[in-house]
């Protein structure tokens, strides 16, 4: 990776908005489950969700349904705003 403080910084701030995006979908993934006291701690996926998230995940972005893609859409507004708001501090 480069020396340059901006690509630093620009790389760092990146990274903490993935993250963002990254456990706002854990803590949803996590919504959607549901616990058996068969198996303490555990999470159980219900199988509508383990379809959809599959076809999803074998899906490329240009083949996503119009709400799919909206929602990724938002998530590199994120992406965006955050880069938008480095430039400024520069």
């Amino acid at each position: 990776m480069t020396d340059n403080i901006l690509d630093q910084n620009l790389r760092e701030t990146i990274a903490a908005v993935q993250h963002d995006i990254w456990a706002h979908w854990m803590r949803y993934q996590f919504s959607q489950c549901y616990s058996d006291a068969r198996y303490p701690g555990s999470l159980i996926v219900p199988a509508e969700k383990v379809e959809r998230w599959t076809r999803q995940t074998n899906t490329p972005y240009s083949a996503l349904t119009e709400g799919e893609k909206e929602s990724d859409r938002d998530q590199a507004d994120k992406v965006l705003a955050a880069i938008e708001a480095l430039d400024q501090d520069v």
